[in-house]
């Protein structure tokens, strides 16, 4: 069974090999740079670093042999996240969130209903400080999107439920991790995710 992308901070993290509801096509160039920024999250940094520098040039091949490639765009994005969560915030920060924000916004021009960009632009917006463009509340509009093409979007919904708390709907944020555990109970192809979404489930139940 095909997982989502997971996101974390300004990137986002898994692939997959069969397109869900809303995913747009892709070439095999643009799959293998995902594929990569996958393998990035489960490896030590050292070995990450590289990978995602592969990833950034296989999606930016991608993206010059057919603009027009929702996933190619996205790919850019994955890794260009990723290679920020390795580098850290600097002096080209507001550069590549600049350039983050163009590709994934490039991606939904092309792929409106592509639920994992949906995902990946609303939690940039959520994570992102003011000054560098964050706006938690469009950020929150764009998870509830996703959701309402793909239900079972399991990450999207522990996010949401973060969102809501952060804000102070402690009710709504239970409500939205408990639908995250049921979804996840259920796909059982993520034990990571599951148990995230138990934690945070616990947590707002005290």
């Amino acid at each position: 069974m095909m997982s989502r992308f997971r996101m974390g901070g300004v990137a986002v993290a898994v692939v997959a090999s069969v397109a869900l509801a809303g995913d747009p096509p892709g070439s095999a160039r643009a799959e293998e740079a995902l594929a990569v920024c996958s393998r990035a999250s489960r490896v030590p940094k050292e070995e990450r670093e590289r990978l995602v520098e592969l990833g950034l040039k296989l999606a930016e091949e991608a993206v010059e042999e057919d603009d027009r490639d929702a996933k190619a765009h996205f790919a850019v994005f994955c890794n260009l996240g990723k290679q920020m969560e390795v580098h850290g915030i600097g002096v080209q920060s507001l550069l590549s969130v600049r350039r983050l924000r163009r590709e994934v916004d490039r991606t939904l021009e092309l792929a409106p209903d592509f639920p994992d960009a949906l995902v990946g632009k609303g939690s940039l917006l959520i994570d992102l400080p003011r000054a560098l463009g964050g706006d938690a509340k469009e950020g929150e509009r764009l998870l509830r999107q996703a959701l309402r093409i793909d239900p079972d979007y399991v990450d999207a919904r522990i996010k949401l439920a973060r969102v809501l708390d952060a804000r102070g709907a402690r009710d709504e944020a239970r409500d939205e991790a408990r639908r995250a555990v049921a979804v996840a109970e259920r796909k059982l192809d993520d034990r990571e995710e599951l148990l995230e979404a138990r934690e945070l489930l616990a947590r707002l139940e005290k």
